[in-house]
């Protein structure tokens, strides 16, 4: 009568007991991200990266099932296309701000956990699963410190803005002095644009080509121009580039 640890090893040995071996830790790993994700409800949760851990894994397994690792190796450059196709289809754009970013980039690793599963990679396929969630878990007191910090002008490479409100009258002289003030202080303009126009003053915004600059010179402009008697009010302001 055969030993219990015969049959195991025939069964493991076995291609079909291999492919579901792979199709089911595949499905446990994805559930691992995509718990995750679904826990802090965004587009692509639980069965999404379940999906995409398990459709990578099996594609993989075939081509190792029909032609080995060479077969294996041109079908996963199959699916990370694909996966990237579907990764652009979470990220939207809402006005300035781009969304959907971190949801599309856990897809692709949980495509790249399926793509391990499926060479045989199980320890690597667990290990890249611990990444992403510590990615996805650990990092956010420190992603949240960040944003937090204010936008300092001397380190933080940004979109600054000069604002000027002046007469409908003094428009065009307020322009020159601002394309003056701006070019003393050694600021590049990439636009003036009229930010706001009621009946008795108009707000000019001058935006300077995305640099970093000390709030000191940049308020040196602001006080240039509010010594002319045509200008009303200037300050300036900062916005992070994408």
């Amino acid at each position: 009568m055969p030993r219990f640890s015969d049959l195991f090893w025939m069964l493991w040995t076995s291609a079909f007991f291999h492919t579901c071996a792979v199709i089911f830790i595949a499905f446990f790993l994805g559930l691992s991200i995509g718990f995750e994700r679904q826990w802090r409800q965004r587009t692509a949760g639980l069965r999404t990266n379940v999906l995409v851990a398990v459709g990578a894994a099996a594609f993989s397994e075939l081509g190792m099932r029909l032609y080995g690792p060479d077969g294996a190796t041109r079908i996963i450059a199959y699916v990370v296309s694909g996966i990237g196709f579907l990764g652009a289809g979470v990220i939207v754009k809402d006005g300035t701000n781009i969304r959907g970013l971190n949801t599309a980039a856990t897809l692709w690793c949980s495509g790249a956990v399926g793509a391990f599963t499926g060479s045989g990679l199980f320890a690597e396929a667990a290990a890249l699963t611990c990444a992403v969630l510590s990615g996805n878990t650990l990092l956010r007191p420190l992603v949240n410190w960040i944003n937090r910090r204010p936008i300092t002008a001397s380190v933080t490479e940004a979109e600054y803005r000069v604002h000027v409100v002046c007469e409908h009258d003094a428009v065009s002289e307020v322009r020159d002095l601002l394309d003056s003030a701006l070019e003393l202080g050694k600021f590049p303009i990439r636009e003036v644009e009229t930010l706001s126009e009621t009946d008795d003053q108009v707000e000019l915004g001058a935006i300077l080509v995305p640099t970093n600059a000390e709030d000191a010179e940049l308020d040196a402009v602001v006080a240039m121009l509010q010594r002319s008697p045509l200008v009303r009010s200037a300050t300036w302001s900062v916005e992070t580039t994408s």
